[in-house]
Order: C-alpha cells, then structure tokens, then sequence
C-alpha cells in the first residue's frame, strides 16, 4: 500500500510539473504567432491547462473506470469557477478586473455547462452524446473567438522557438506518463480503502490537476493580465465539460452512479452562475466576492463526502 501511495503521489506530481511546463512554453509558443491575450488564455492555455484531466480521464477509460475520470472532470471545474479564482483574487491582494468582452462573448457560458449534466441523467454517455459534446465545445470556442485581433508578436530568434517547442512536448511527454500511473495507483488505492475511485477523482485528483491554472492565473494577475487569467480559468472549465467528457463518451460508453451529476454537475452550473453574477456587478470580482466563491467551493466538498460516504 505504501508503494501505491508513493507512485501516486509521485504521478501527481508529475502531472502538476508537465502541465505547468506546458502552459509556459505554450504561451510563448502561441505569442510568437501573434496570437491576441484573450485567445492565449481561452483557447492555446485552456486547451494545455486541460491535458491533466484529459489524460486522467482517457486512461481512465481505457482501463475500464471512466467514471473515475468523470468525478475528476467535475471536481476540477467547480474547483477551477470557485477555489482557484478566490485564491488568485486573495493573493494578489486585489480586484479582478472583467474586460466587457468577456461577458458579452459569454452570455450562454453556464447553459453550455448543463449539456453534459441534461444528458447524464439517466446515468449514462453514449458516444452521440459523447459527439455532440465535442461538437458543442468546438463551435463554443469558434463563436467565441471569432473576429479576436490578432496581438503583438513576441521577438524569438528560430532557434528559441525550436527550443519552447522541444520543451513543450517534453512536458506533454511528462504528463502522460503522469496521468497513466495515477488512474493505476488511485484504483489500487481504493480498492486497498475501500472506497469509490470517484471520490479520489473528485477530492484528490480533481483539486490536484487545477495547479497548472492556478498559477498560471496567479502570474498573468500579478502581471495585471487579468484577461489572461480569466480566459484561461473559463477556457479550461469549458473544455473539460464538453471535449473531455465528450472524449471519454467516444471511446467507451459508461454508466456512473446519478449522485454525480445531481451533485457534482449542479454544484458546476451554479458555480458559473454566481461567477457571472459577481463579474458583471462593476465588471470586477472582489475580495468579499472571492470569500463566497471559496465558501461555496466548502459547502461542495461537504456535500460530496456527506453524498459519497
């Protein structure tokens, strides 16, 4: 059993390094293209900040416990809409400031977040539904970005753009070794335990894969990048709830206990919900503001032990 906690540990770890890594070589990838901030954050940094999950999830299905990257998905968005913004928030010691076109482009955000719980439940994801997932994330993401200005394009020699490409697959490399040996650690775990897989995707896993986007977002804020920041906290949350589950649907068609999504997804939606109510009150998100997003993300966690044991 000790052996098992050390490999998960270790693989957490691993995990939390390669995706930090691969979200600051893929910024200065995605800048040395003349990419604007706000697509730097919603769509090149979302899309890296989501391969922890994504990883976890596609080897959780592949070894026959998708539902375990199901409850990691889910722990990760409401952790990424409540606990990392009221972290960034509280220590940068400011206001987030909210651009207006981040609200207008968003308007349908938390809608597109119930897709996945309206067909999960009965308890189950085909592989239309797992289509249509994607499908939805995709044009999501096209609408949203559509028109974006393109941003200064950063000064990199050839072979510094060579170098932030080898790095960034390096780390892409690390992540996946990661995300295999936590799915194999966390099931042997909880088979030692006696406890649902889900639950460690949900408190553990969840919370461990929202480090890349909690300090990416912290640094981008401290910069006072605060779009930076925003794009990639909704970027990411969004991608997990629709292309990720959508992946997992696609290769293998699962059931999972209804708890989940009466639970997990709800608590996702609302926490968007609130998240939009505080951004658009002065277009900032305040001190006080970021206190109740982190007593809400509590309440979450309480509820899903009380729920799952």
């Amino acid at each position: 059993m000790l052996t098992e906690l050390l490999i998960f540990a270790a693989a957490l770890l691993a995990v939390i390094k390669g995706s930090t890594l691969a979200t600051t070589y893929a910024a200065k990838v995605a800048r040395y293209l003349r990419l604007s901030t706000y697509t730097v954050g919603f769509l090149i940094i979302a899309v890296i900040s989501i391969l922890p999950e994504a990883m976890i999830a596609v080897n959780a299905a592949l070894n026959g416990i998708p539902a375990f990257g199901l409850g990691t998905i889910l722990g990760s968005n409401v952790a990424d809409l409540t606990l990392i913004f009221a972290l960034v928030i509280l220590l940068a010691g400011r206001n987030l400031q909210i651009e207006q076109k981040i609200l207008k482009n968003h308007v349908v955000y938390p809608f597109i977040l119930l897709l996945p719980i309206v067909m999960g439940l009965d308890g189950h994801f085909t592989r239309i539904e797992g289509a249509a997932l994607v499908l939805a994330g995709i044009i999501f993401y096209y609408l949203s970005l559509r028109g974006e200005k393109s941003g200064e394009r950063t000064v990199v020699s050839s072979r510094g753009i060579q170098k932030n490409i080898f790095f960034l697959i390096c780390s892409l490399v690390l992540l996946l070794f990661g995300a295999h040996f936590i799915v194999s650690s966390a099931s042997a775990i909880a088979v030692s335990f006696d406890i649902s897989p889900v639950i460690i995707g949900l408190l553990v896993v969840g919370i461990g894969t929202t480090v890349p986007e909690f300090l990416f977002s912290l640094k981008a804020v401290q910069r006072n990048d605060d779009s930076l920041a925003v794009g990639d906290i909704l970027g990411t949350a969004l991608a997990d709830a629709t292309v990720v589950i959508g992946l997992i649907a696609l290769i293998q068609p699962f059931f999972f206990p209804t708890t989940m999504i009466y639970v997990g997804g709800v608590f996702m939606v609302v926490s968007a919900l609130i998240l939009f109510t505080f951004m658009r009150s002065g277009r900032v998100v305040t001190k006080s503001e970021a206190f109740a997003l982190l007593l809400f993300w509590i309440t979450f966690i309480l509820v899903e032990v009380i729920v799952v044991l």
